[in-house]
């Protein structure tokens, strides 16, 4: 049995609880995942990441991170994974120095060269190894915590059997993926957009094509026909929430959760819903029960189905998307809450998308706040009557049936 290992009982290198670690793709979703629970951040700056594609931060934009983050007693991590060509060496020594500087508190590599870069020049950034390293053994974790670091990101096909291995052998933080995109490649190691699209993966350029559909063909003819559903290649996302005593139990440090590109609604929700989870298996973790609303919640931010990935079994062909992908909850997200009068009963809302009169909303914050209704009349900042809310980051005035809170969010029923 996993949870009664030998030697993870023993183990010296275990955070107090395990950290919450939230990913954000700029300044305003590092600020609201950390208001919604995080322990820690992980974002990308404007070279040496993976995520080319998201926003990424400017060092005075990471410099204000830091601060917020630090009013919450929570950390910021700097994603610098990419596989380095020759091109890419050139400034490293100063951006990350510069890292330092700002109050990065770890950096996430793969490369050695930068590992030893880091260790080199910026000594007061932790080193945490990456997932694009593909580490699955205990052996290969001695290796790099040799090497002096002192957390490894496990591999996504890393097991939970083999995380209790890992474990008992070498006394270590260890960081695992609990929730979000699994890729097709193994560990991410993908060249398929470079292929297609002269995109390399590798230095942040993926273009998700595992994702597009295609038409299959034999010896010159397509074997899908008009009427069936074109092929892909994606999985099925982590979703890992109905699991959380056997990842406290056997050792995992860090719980970290996929999405530099996933919006706001997402990285809140999720979060807040982990970070309950977490929370009630410590304030008693023998009557511990997962809560039907947290599955919820998290299925109102899913993109996909969602299954174990690899920490119980070898994903099947059940685990694979062959079907169009319908979305799982019937909401999007709506608003978020910017001020509210506790003797009107009256909200200024942010909109962030169309929201009219009689539709269903729901509000939601940090800690399981929640409730329904309908929306009723709308005004703008100057008491003006409006029949939608349908301008991109409107200021709204509406009444709410309970108190909100600044940072709140609203989502809206579509079906």
């Amino acid at each position: 049995m996993i949870l009664n290992h030998p030697g993870l009982k023993g183990n010296r290198h275990r955070l107090e609880r395990p950290e919450l670690l939230a990913p954000a793709g700029n300044l305003e979703k590092l600020k609201f995942a950390v208001h919604y629970g995080a322990d820690a951040v992980y974002i990308g700056g404007q070279k040496y990441g993976l995520r080319s594609g998201a926003d990424n931060f400017s060092f005075e934009e990471m410099r204000e991170g830091v601060e917020f983050a630090e009013r919450y007693g929570a950390k910021v991590f700097v994603a610098t994974n990419i596989y380095a060509h020759n091109e890419d060496i050139e400034g490293l020594e100063a951006y990350l120095r510069k890292l330092e500087e700002v109050g990065i508190a770890a950096i996430i590599a793969a490369d050695p060269a930068i590992v030893e870069t880091a260790q080199r020049v910026a000594p007061g950034l932790e080193v945490h190894l990456s997932t694009q390293q593909s580490v699955l053994n205990w052996r290969t974790v001695q290796f790099w915590k040799d090497e002096g670091l002192p957390r490894v990101v496990l591999a996504r096909e890393t097991s939970l059997e083999e995380i209790a291995e890992i474990k008992s052998h070498v006394d270590i933080e260890i960081e695992a993926f609990i929730h979000g995109a699994m890729c097709s490649s193994f560990s991410g190691r993908c060249v398929l957009s470079n292929h297609f699209t002269d995109r390399d993966s590798n230095r942040g350029g993926c273009c998700q094509s595992c994702r597009w559909k295609y038409d299959l063909y034999v010896d010159g003819d397509t074997v899908n026909g008009e009427e069936d559903n074109q092929f892909t290649m994606g999985s099925k996302d982590l979703c890992m929430i109905r699991h959380i005593p056997e990842l406290i139990e056997v050792g995992v440090d860090s719980f970290k959760i996929e999405g530099r590109m996933k919006s706001l609604h997402y990285v809140a929700t999720v979060v807040n819903a982990y970070r309950q989870a977490i929370d009630s298996y410590f304030e008693d973790s023998a009557s511990y029960e997962l809560k039907p609303e947290w599955l919820d919640e998290v299925n109102k931010a899913a993109n996909r189905p969602l299954n174990t990935g690899f920490f119980f079994d070898t994903p099947s062909t059940e685990e694979h998307i062959y079907e169009p992908e319908d979305k799982a909850a019937p909401y999007d997200f709506a608003g978020v809450v910017l001020e509210y009068d506790a003797e009107t009963g009256l909200a200024v809302i942010q909109q962030r998308n169309h929201f009219k009169p009689g539709q269903e909303i729901e509000f939601f914050g940090p800690g399981g706040t929640f409730f329904k209704q309908q929306v009723g009349e709308l005004y703008d900042l100057e008491g003006a009557s409006l029949d939608a809310a349908r301008h991109p980051l409107q200021h709204i005035v509406l009444r709410t049936e309970q108190p909100v809170n600044p940072m709140d969010m609203m989502r809206k029923r579509i079906r």
